[in-house]
């Protein structure tokens, strides 16, 4: 079976935008077809140490036959291999972060899985790059596009 997935990337050290491509481009061996890609936004970090970089975030979004905790474990080898620590702490900085946001619409509550990503909705860096894949994907009951305007409407 072949389901579509929307990963959202994130770095904040070293060559930010270069380790998000890099990731982007290994990305393409779990595709089963292209690769569509948003664009690269530079974003201030969010619940992190006090000396925390700006982050380069983006998503993909790319149909493949694994399974969703398959492809949790592909992406957790490609941060470990671009010099992410496997036992990293949470919200700190790294140098590649890389999120299943949706796996066709699966719902899912597991020990090393949850799906749709249970923040997603919540986090202006992941939701500024979907809105360009997927703006009307359903995230806590609202699409993209609403939760977006609702946090771009709370800054005001």
């Amino acid at each position: 079976m072949v389901t579509r997935v929307l990963v959202a990337l994130g770095s904040n050290v070293g060559d930010r935008a270069g380790y998000v491509r890099e990731a982007m481009d290994r990305l393409e061996t779990l595709a089963e077809d292209v690769v569509e890609r948003s664009a690269i936004y530079m974003t201030d970090p969010q619940d992190m140490e006090d000396d925390a970089e700006e982050f380069a975030n983006a998503a993909v979004s790319f149909r493949t036959r694994l399974t969703a905790v398959d492809l949790l474990s592909a992406l957790q080898a490609i941060e470990v291999d671009m010099g992410r620590p496997r036992d990293h702490e949470r919200n700190v900085s790294r140098t590649i972060d890389l999120d299943i946001i949706d796996f066709g619409g699966t719902e899912l509550a597991s020990k090393t899985l949850t799906l749709p990503h249970p923040r997603a909705h919540e986090r202006m860096f992941v939701l500024m790059p979907l809105m360009e894949l997927a703006p009307d994907l359903a995230l806590q009951g609202r699409t993209v596009r609403e939760r977006l305007r609702g946090l771009l409407g709370a800054a005001d």
